[in-house]
């Protein structure tokens, strides 16, 4: 069965028959001539339809010689070897064809272009970014522009170039709502640099910039949180974690053992209390539920806690919840050293199955991690990781 390789050297393929119809009726050639060029295509295509393409490549490649009229169809072979993972061999058919004086600016910018990716491709960073800004600065077709900014804009972002990849995403911004999430966590990023080095108001500037490009920046909340947090403002820290649950209700796991101390830091037990219950009452979660049996449990015992919980736990149930009423009836005491036992083996279980499981879930590509990232580690998407849910999770 043919992959998308095999599928754009049929395509290629094509090109280089009617490529090769077209000289033979433009251009005089021998007798000879015309057999071998039809040998060798008819020689690519056999081998291309008996799954051969690797052969069919060498063969395709060697039918055809490098003229104004067979630039386009060399490209094509090319960027069939990259996306056959053979970047090596499309670098090379990309530079030969650069070296000649036969192309049109469109073919040359083409062909840059085509070599950057090359480049790209082999994790040879440095050459691709020079072939781009050259494009950028020199190219007048809007095609290989857009993408000429694109490909530059993930090389910055892989080299961890936060103001490039801003400055070079700038005129795309508003068009591109992918782009607009991606360019705030940038900001972010430069945010978070300025509060590594104590420079709280430029941290707090470039992180109100996320905002304007992106209103539904989580991190950006999370860094103003923290700013609040380092200037002991625990009221202006608790409004901006509570903000982040209107951007994305999902994100509770994350916030809430920093709101619940953050209440403790203003000795505000009642609010703690009422807040939990308004949380659970409109977003049902295991961390909010344990939150408020713990301080059930701190002012009237582990029995009533245990009572909220097993209550509680009918509606939304969650390994997380049983494992928490576990500890809470080891600890309220009153069982049969029998069912002590059950029970404290139960609990082991119930730990141990909550050391193995992750906790976030990428959104995008569903990677998994028992860690929280602002950035896929798999497919690089940002914000796209939250807390897992269901009986699992939150």
């Amino acid at each position: 069965m043919f992959d998308a390789g095999t599928f754009l050297l049929l395509v290629a393929a094509l090109a280089i028959g009617w490529t090769l119809g077209r000289i033979k009726r433009s251009t005089p050639r021998t007798a000879s001539d015309t057999r071998t060029l039809s040998k060798d295509y008819f020689v690519g295509l056999n081998y291309l339809l008996n799954e051969q393409p690797d052969k069919a490549i060498e063969t395709f490649s060697h039918a055809l010689e490098v003229n104004s009229d067979t630039i386009d169809t060399h490209i094509a072979l090319g960027n069939v070897f990259r996306l056959r993972g053979e970047a090596d061999r499309a670098a090379k058919i990309h530079q030969n064809l650069l070296a000649r004086p036969a192309l049109s600016d469109h073919q040359s910018a083409q062909v840059q272009l085509e070599l950057a990716r090359d480049f790209f491709r082999l994790g040879v960073l440095d050459r691709s970014e020079r072939l781009l800004v050259s494009l950028l600065k020199t190219d007048t077709f809007t095609d290989i522009t857009q993408a000429s900014r694109r490909l530059l804009i993930d090389i910055f972002e892989r080299e961890r170039e936060w103001q490039e990849a801003l400055d070079t995403a700038h005129p795309l911004l508003k068009q591109d709502k992918k782009l607009r999430r991606d360019a705030s966590y940038w900001q972010c990023e430069l945010a978070q640099k300025s509060i590594d080095h104590g420079q709280l108001p430029q941290a707090r500037k470039q992180l109100r910039q996320a905002l304007s490009i992106d209103a539904n920046c989580l991190r950006a909340n999370w860094l103003l949180a923290d700013i609040e947090h380092i200037n002991a403002r625990y009221g202006d820290e608790l409004k901006y974690l509570k903000r982040m649950h209107t951007q994305d209700s999902h994100i509770v796991g994350l916030t809430l053992p920093r709101i619940v101390g953050t209440y403790n830091a203003l000795d505000d037990h009642d609010g703690l209390v009422q807040y939990l219950n308004a949380l659970l009452h409109h977003h049902p979660n295991s961390s909010a539920l344990i939150a408020l049996a713990e301080r059930t449990r701190t002012e009237h015992g582990p029995a009533r806690a245990a009572e909220l919980l097993s209550q509680q736990l009918k509606r939304s149930p969650s390994l997380k919840g049983v494992d928490y009423l576990l500890a809470l009836y080891l600890e309220g005491g009153g069982a049969t050293d029998a069912l002590e036992q059950q029970l404290d083996l139960l609990k082991q279980h119930t730990e141990h199955l909550l050391k193995l499981r992750p906790g976030f879930q990428c959104g995008e590509c569903g990677f998994k991690s028992r860690q929280h990232y602002w950035q896929c580690p798999q497919c690089r998407q940002w914000g796209a990781i939250l807390p897992i849910t269901g009986i699992e999770g939150e």
